[in-house]
């Protein structure tokens, strides 16, 4: 990921404002840190908390998950909002195993299903509709992914997507990549159209927040 594009002091201030966190989310970022991993963090984590909490969230689906960080976070306000599940998707297995086991250790493995696949194929694929849907596949795949989002979320259902600042290449006009590329074009059409209510959050890397209307979406 490109570099972060917001001030180090406003990371360090954010995250002092995130409560005490469950052991074992602080063993991942430990870990994470080490192996220079990315992962959401706390405070974006504790904002995704916060989203699934307010809207009574028991049914997510994580598009492109890692080795489960920001799961332990939906899956804590799932089992709070009374129970449901959280659907964890990676391509790899070592890493939905590692997954698995953090999900474990945290005893919130009765409320998360493992998919080992292509990201927005497993969301296509998935009975829906879903309260929330998380995005963080690759950027290139962005724009592709919101068709699928849109007909798997519930009417009034909220999508987080993450790195929507992304290190700050969206603001350089030399930046042609397509990662940077595919989240201009995803910021485009998501503000384009009138089912969305959009805004964005500068948490870390940026997470897009937006409330699916009642016209669009699954029945």
């Amino acid at each position: 990921m490109p570099g972060q594009p917001l001030p180090p002091e406003l990371h360090e201030y954010l995250k002092s404002l995130v409560p005490e966190r469950h052991p074992e989310l602080v063993r991942m970022e430990c870990a994470a840190k080490e192996e220079k991993f990315p992962i959401i963090g706390p405070a974006a984590g504790n904002f995704c908390y916060l989203v699934a909490r307010m809207t009574g969230a028991r049914r997510i689906f994580e598009l492109g998950s890692g080795f489960g960080y920001s799961t332990l976070w939906f899956a804590r306000a799932v089992r709070e909002n009374g129970g449901g599940e959280v659907h964890h998707t990676v391509w790899d297995r070592a890493l939905s195993d590692r997954a698995r086991a953090h999900v474990a250790a945290a005893q919130l493995s009765d409320l998360v299903t493992f998919h080992v696949s292509e990201a927005v194929e497993a969301l296509g694929a998935a009975d829906g509709p879903f309260d929330i849907v998380f995005n963080d596949i690759d950027k290139e795949g962005y724009p592709g992914a919101l068709p699928v989002v849109k007909a798997k979320l519930r009417p009034g259902g909220v999508l987080i997507v993450d790195n929507m600042l992304w290190g700050g290449r969206i603001f350089d006009p030399e930046a042609r990549e397509p990662s940077t590329e595919g989240v201009r074009e995803f910021t485009r059409l998501i503000a384009a159209d009138p089912d969305w209510t959009v805004s964005l959050v500068p948490i870390r890397d940026g997470l897009m927040v937006a409330r699916l209307g009642a016209e669009g979406g699954a029945p």
